[in-house]
């Protein structure tokens, strides 16, 4: 059974373009896996967590080494991470702080405030970013925004990416063709992640909102 035939089988979670992709697998071996967790980076709704599985179920079938599997993935993580950081970069905070000012409820000093905590802590927002889905891509944004040093950036990245692609290629090593069974809990990982992002917007509009009634208000009474 080969890598893409053993992902058809884990279930309806798994997209057809999630099939495509870690077929590359069974085309060009562990680079196959380096391509596809790039993609992932790129494309945060292809889930790491059943590619870095089927790569491990790749290498406990003789496809290629565990080593390969860990080390091109990780490869993949950074090269699509430094994608994303060269589209923060680009668009830098002098454009952030324009955008912001032409949004309603944001303003140009929540840019200054932002750049300013990841001035402070980026080191520990990307590393730790890594292990939370959806994130785990777009917290190379901001930190291309505030130029953070390339070799910093990298470093952190391959870090957290060292750790986080290991643990799931162990799992689908160790579960065989029983990987699926992942899908699980991370989709309800997944979901929480999810809900706190949008209990986290609402909250962000609601105290808006009644912060620019409140200067309203003290506007007319004044």
């Amino acid at each position: 059974m080969t890598t893409t035939e053993a992902a058809a089988g884990g279930g309806s979670w798994l997209s057809t373009l999630v099939d495509h992709v870690v077929g590359l697998m069974d085309i060009i071996g562990p680079y196959g896996a380096g391509v596809a967790i790039a993609a992932e980076n790129l494309f945060p709704p292809l889930p790491s967590e059943a590619i870095l599985p089927l790569a491990g179920l790749a290498a406990q079938r003789g496809s290629f080494a565990l080593w390969e599997a860990i080390l091109w993935t990780t490869v993949g993580s950074v090269v699509g991470a430094l994608v994303l950081y060269g589209i923060g970069a680009w668009f830098g905070v002098d454009r952030l702080r324009w955008v912001a000012k032409r949004l309603p409820l944001i303003s140009a000093d929540d840019v200054d405030r932002t750049v300013a905590w990841f001035d402070r802590h980026g080191g520990k927002a990307v590393f730790f970013g890594r292990f939370v889905p959806i994130f785990r891509s777009l917290i190379s944004i901001p930190a291309g925004v505030v130029r953070m040093p390339v070799w910093r950036f990298a470093l952190y990245t391959a870090a957290g990416s060292v750790i986080w692609n290991t643990i799931f290629i162990l799992l689908g090593w160790y579960l065989g063709n029983g990987w699926h069974i992942v899908e699980q809990y991370m989709d309800v990982v997944q979901n929480v992640v999810i809900v706190a992002v949008v209990v986290a917007v609402v909250w962000f509009v609601v105290v808006r909102v009644r912060a620019q009634r409140r200067q309203r208000r003290a506007a007319a009474t004044d």
